[in-house]
């Protein structure tokens, strides 16, 4: 990107930083839970605002929205959410930004013996596999591509027994590095975090098995700060902010497989 385009972003920025501190509500898929808490922690030291981060399903900040909820910023893991809170008025419809896709993976504990390079999805067949986590289909986006992915490659009903269902996507990563799942389908950017990476491995289901996870984030229509909420969007369209996300795994929508 070159300079002169960032030059109003600078300024905003600038203006920010040299008026009175502000602080803006973000509603987050739980994919987002580390890549937006170090763009967030970024944008405030540059700015010295707060940003307040609540991370959760998709699905049940839509209804939060819909009942009335006040957050700045909506990061929804399916862009679906946003653009119909924009149809129905409850979100500025130019502000709709698709920041990414996801992508989603088989992620198992270190000790398991199983080799999930060379069996792929067939690990999920795997007699000592008694129990697999995927987030909650009928909220959660990344249930929804698991649940999808399981179906187009035959498997579902083989396993839908096996099943247990995450609130959201980190409680879906919580309960097989807890134990009480032995494999699970997670969204890559977790995969990839800080608490997993050292603690299990991974194996990248192919994106042809399931829709595309198009994210999209939004400024809701009863956004209390929709300046500093429109400032906090333009940073992470910023090349700084956008390296952060594709190291957590999220491609730009330019960049889908």
């Amino acid at each position: 990107m070159k300079t002169w385009r960032l030059w109003p972003l600078l300024l905003v920025i600038s203006v920010l930083a040299w008026s009175a501190p502000g602080e803006i509500t973000v509603a987050a898929a739980s994919d987002l839970t580390f890549a937006l808490t170090e763009i967030a922690h970024r944008f405030e030291q540059k700015t010295g605002n707060r940003v307040r981060v609540a991370f959760g399903s998709s699905g049940n900040f839509f209804a939060q929205i819909q009942n009335g909820a006040t957050f700045d910023v909506f990061f929804s893991a399916d862009v679906d959410y946003p653009r119909k809170l924009a149809a129905g008025g409850l979100a500025i419809a130019p502000t709709l930004w698709v920041y990414g896709t996801g992508r989603i993976v088989l992620w198992m504990p270190s000790g398991s013996t199983l080799n999930l390079g060379r069996m792929g999805m067939k690990a999920l067949l795997d007699p000592s596999v008694v129990k697999i986590a995927i987030a909650n289909p009928a909220h959660a986006p990344y249930g929804r591509a698991a649940k999808s992915a399981l179906e187009n490659l035959k498997l579902y009903d083989q396993v839908r027994d096996k099943l247990v269902l995450g609130e959201n996507i980190s409680q879906t990563a919580q309960f097989v590095e807890s134990g009480n799942a032995q494999i699970g389908i997670l969204a890559l950017s977790l995969a990839l975090a800080p608490t997993l990476k050292d603690k299990g491995t991974y194996w990248e289901i192919p994106s042809n098995s399931y829709p595309p996870i198009e994210q999209a984030a939004i400024i809701p229509t009863a956004a209390a700060d929709k300046t500093l909420a429109g400032a906090f969007l333009d940073y992470v369209r910023t090349p700084e902010a956008q390296a952060i996300l594709r190291e957590y795994g999220f491609q730009p929508p330019a960049e889908k497989p």
